[in-house]
């Protein structure tokens, strides 16, 4: 099992999340988070301007059999992605166990 921690655009979230039902991922979290970006210069946005460098994004975290882990991360880099700086950044992290609290079940099968 892995866990896959994706930090996309707010505004990518919805394609993202279809994109990854498509792929057979039916369970993930997220939070709204706030980060600080690779970006220094600011950007002006009908007359206003405000900085880049700290920047909403959408973080998924999402915990996959290793055969899904491919697919997932095809999912969200397709899905997600616009071409431009600050489309975000997927993590994979080993998982050594889970367990499903209503029954005791342990093991992969508890990601059914």
């Amino acid at each position: 099992m892995k866990r896959i921690e994706a930090i996309i655009r707010k505004t990518k979230f919805d394609d993202v999340k279809d994109a990854l039902y498509d792929a057979g991922v039916t369970f993930f979290s997220y939070w709204d988070v706030t980060g600080i970006g690779n970006e220094k210069i600011g950007h002006v946005y009908r007359g206003v301007s405000y900085s880049t460098s700290e920047i909403q994004r959408r973080l998924l975290s999402i915990v996959v059999n290793d055969e899904f882990v491919q697919p997932a991360i095809d999912a969200i880099v397709k899905a997600g992605a616009t071409g431009r700086v600050g489309d975000g950044k997927i993590f994979v992290l080993p998982v050594e166990d889970a367990y499903r609290i209503r029954t005791g079940d342990k093991g992969g099968d508890t990601l059914n």
